[in-house]
């Protein structure tokens, strides 16, 4: 089977290391791709936007399968561009119709689905420019903190929680009226704040029936103490710790199944990942947020932990053979530590050469994810903000995070930063 991933960043090379191994896979490729995904793939520089482009290299590399990483090739439409053509009908893919994608493409989408399906989650009202000051009013029936979403998609920073009252309704205008947040913001999401900790839960579903894949939690804030910026994610661990059975049990009766029973009510064409953002208040789960894909840095912990060939898990959930897949997960525990470039969520410098990749542990319990890199004239360079994760597996997850920070220093690039705190909130 020849397969495409579209995508560059650590999700993307995690996928593309996982489904190399399969005696399934012919040819593998990753657009554009990362240094780490030409390792075991071969990378394409194409815009994964533009959508004809990407319908070349399928017909070129005589592609069966196409795996979409990030949300806003699905968001876009990628998915009903193909269903849409003839000549694609025998091509598996794996996410979203533009439909379904819309319950991360919209916040207001996303509270609406959940309130049709009776999905637990925060009160809201969502505001425009034209109802600002209506939103300003709204504010102050809400305790602190405050909490403001962005309603489209702003790469994992659009949420804002404050704890004043003058800040929050100053954030409000300045996310309607002077595009804080560019297009994703012309409508705001305002939400109860929820005190409680907060954990993923992944699924993989073909619209109808569904695989519960292995939780984890990530760590969105920058700085140590869970304080400062968020970002696109500092680190991971699965599973989750205090997630036990029986809240398990909880996430998929109240959760889960009325998710997926209502994507099957409302006939949404949804073939691929459904990740749920949980936040556990006492013992009851509450979504905070859908993502219409697997997460990063959550992918890095949760996609090794599979056992099974996960091509053949993807072809089987394509095929609608759901049925016939049992889910093998590894008990060992995972963790994973998220090297970023200095500056990061703000402003940063990218092209530092990366060392000490060579100096890392080879072991099977070692896994060095490539986020944003490149390769160039035999160096590996950084390339974005979030650039190298490493993951690690160890009998419990302060063991996975100890080998994954010695393993960390190693790797070496000018003005290098990672947080060294991770799982100290669960001790």
């Amino acid at each position: 089977m020849n397969v495409l991933i579209l995508g560059s960043g650590g999700r993307e090379h995690t996928l593309a290391h996982k489904i190399s191994q399969s005696t399934d896979c012919e040819n593998l490729f990753v657009a554009p791709g990362n240094a780490g995904t030409s390792l075991c793939a071969t990378n394409i520089n194409l815009d994964i936007l533009n959508f004809e482009e990407v319908a070349e290299t399928i017909k070129k590399n005589e592609i069966n399968m196409l795996i979409v990483g990030p949300e806003a090739p699905l968001v876009e439409g990628i998915k009903d561009y193909f269903d849409n053509r003839e000549e694609f009908s025998d091509l598996k893919i794996i996410g979203p119709s533009k439909r379904g994608a819309l319950l991360e493409g919209s916040k207001e989408r996303a509270k609406e689905f959940m309130r049709s399906h009776q999905v637990p989650t925060a009160a809201y009202q969502s505001f425009s420019k034209e109802t600002l000051e209506a939103g300003k009013a709204f504010l102050k029936t809400m305790h602190p903190p405050y909490v403001l979403k962005a309603d489209g998609l702003a790469g994992g920073k659009g949420v804002l929680i404050l704890k004043h009252l003058k800040e929050a309704q100053d954030e409000l205008e300045n996310m309607l009226t002077n595009n804080k947040f560019g297009k994703a913001s012309e409508k705001v999401v305002i939400e109860e704040f929820l005190n409680g900790i907060e954990l993923s839960v992944f699924v993989l579903t073909d619209g109808k029936n569904y695989l519960t894949l292995p939780n984890a939690k990530d760590y969105k804030r920058i700085a140590e103490g869970d304080t400062g910026l968020n970002t696109g994610g500092m680190g991971a661990i699965s599973p989750v710790p205090f997630a036990d059975e029986a809240f398990m049990k909880k996430v998929d009766e109240k959760i889960v199944k009325p998710s997926i029973d209502g994507l099957h009510k409302e006939a949404i064409d949804f073939t691929g990942f459904l990740f749920i953002g949980l936040m556990k208040v006492g013992d009851e789960p509450f979504v905070v947020e859908y993502n219409v894909r697997l997460g990063d840095p959550e992918t890095e912990v949760v996609i090794p932990r599979i056992k099974n060939d996960l091509l053949e898990v993807l072809s089987k959930t394509a095929e609608g053979k759901m049925q016939e897949i049992q889910l093998e997960v590894d008990s060992k525990h995972a963790a994973t530590v998220m090297m970023v470039s200095g500056g990061y969520p703000e402003a940063y410098e990218k092209n530092k050469v990366i060392s000490g990749l060579d100096k890392v542990d080879e072991s099977s319990d070692i896994f060095i994810c490539h986020a944003g890199t490149k390769s160039k004239n035999d160096q590996v360079l950084t390339n974005g903000g979030r650039v190298i994760a490493v993951t690690a597996f160890g009998d419990t997850y302060q063991n996975a995070l100890e080998k994954a920070y010695q393993n960390a220093e190693h790797i070496e690039f000018d003005k290098k930063f990672y947080r060294k705190d991770l799982g100290k909130d669960l001790v």
